[in-house]
């Protein structure tokens, strides 16, 4: 697998950045107005402040690799870090659909337990595999809107041409009886206006930053409950990690620390401030309610689920590990 290159390319890399006056690239593919763009700057910043001769030049907006074909060349050393939602690798390693999964996540301090779990441990260990190590940990989530009516539980969506964010959302709208309209999130303002659909299920920032507020009656913002979560950490190259001084280590991870505390207030945030900018274009707020969350994971479990643990070994034991996390 690609792995056989990566012993010798980030031996390169590490040679060149052992005690010497270094720098790191950081690829992502969002603008430097994101949060996920800001959680890497606050690592750069305080790395620049440390005084350990290091340095991360940032590259946003896809510049430097495809969003999704980032993983591949951080296991190879030839990026040192990424920010990147893990699903996107779910086609190299089974186990990183999890990181995507309908009521896996039921809020934002849950996912703040999973990411210091068990779960996440194995996780961890798959990166290391590929030679990849987490630097933050970081989920965001998202909710639904409805162009007719609210949709908090799963009796809402049948009938529905609904879009889902994930194959694994798509298959458990399904499952509810919803028809599934694939489209990326920037298409559904159209679609929604055009009559071509009923519902949505995005993140939250995406709810915002294409105005879906102008063409819907009610949204299901993440609250106490919510379905959709999605892990998408701050990453790097452990060969690379292994071969900076203990100085410089000790300043990405005094980064690291500040960047995933930040990163859980704005994820908060972010769902607050989508609730509000909704409220304030007139549209009704709902609320997915604990037995909501449950029909729903039920669903998941017969149809999402399923088809994970399908040609996954390890899938049932992976799975377990993160359904234990109350």
């Amino acid at each position: 697998m690609f792995r056989k290159a990566t012993a010798a390319a980030a031996a390169l890399v590490t040679f060149a950045i052992g005690a010497q006056a270094a720098e790191l690239r950081v690829s992502h593919q969002w603008s430097e107005g994101d949060v996920r763009h800001k959680v890497a700057q606050i690592v750069a910043d305080e790395v620049a402040a440390a005084n350990v001769d290091l340095e991360l030049q940032i590259f946003p907006s896809q510049s430097l690799f495809k969003a999704r074909e980032q993983y591949k060349p951080l296991s190879r050393g030839q990026v040192d870090m990424i920010v990147f939602p893990l699903s996107y690798a779910g086609g190299l390693r089974n186990a990183y659909n999890l990181t995507l999964m309908p009521g896996l996540v039921k809020n934002h301090d849950h996912a703040a337990r999973l990411n210091d779990s068990e779960f996440m441990a194995e996780i961890e260990k798959i990166l290391a595999e590929d030679d990849i190590m987490v630097l933050v940990h970081g989920y965001l989530a998202g909710g639904f809107a409805g162009k007719d009516k609210c949709i908090t539980g799963p009796d809402d969506v049948k009938g529905l041409q609904t879009r889902a964010a994930g194959k694994a959302f798509e298959q458990m709208l399904a499952g509810a009886g919803a028809s599934i309209a694939s489209m990326s999130s920037a298409e559904i303002y159209n679609a929604m206006q055009t009559g071509v659909l009923d519902a949505a299920n995005t993140s939250s920032s995406s709810f915002v930053s294409y105005r879906i507020y102008e063409q819907v009656a009610c949204y299901t913002p993440a609250a106490d409950f919510a379905l959709w979560f999605m892990y998408q950490p701050m990453l790097m190259n452990k060969s690379v990690y292994d071969g900076l001084t203990e100085e410089r280590q000790a300043a990405l991870m005094a980064g690291a620390a500040k960047a995933e505390a930040y990163y859980l207030e704005e994820a908060k945030k972010q769902d607050g401030a989508s609730r509000d900018v909704f409220a304030e274009n007139g549209v009704e707020i709902a609320e997915m309610s604990q037995e909501e969350f449950d029909a729903w994971r039920s669903i998941a479990q017969d149809t999402a689920y399923k088809a994970f643990l399908e040609g996954s070994p390890d899938g049932q034991r992976l799975l377990d590990l993160a359904l234990a996390v109350e």
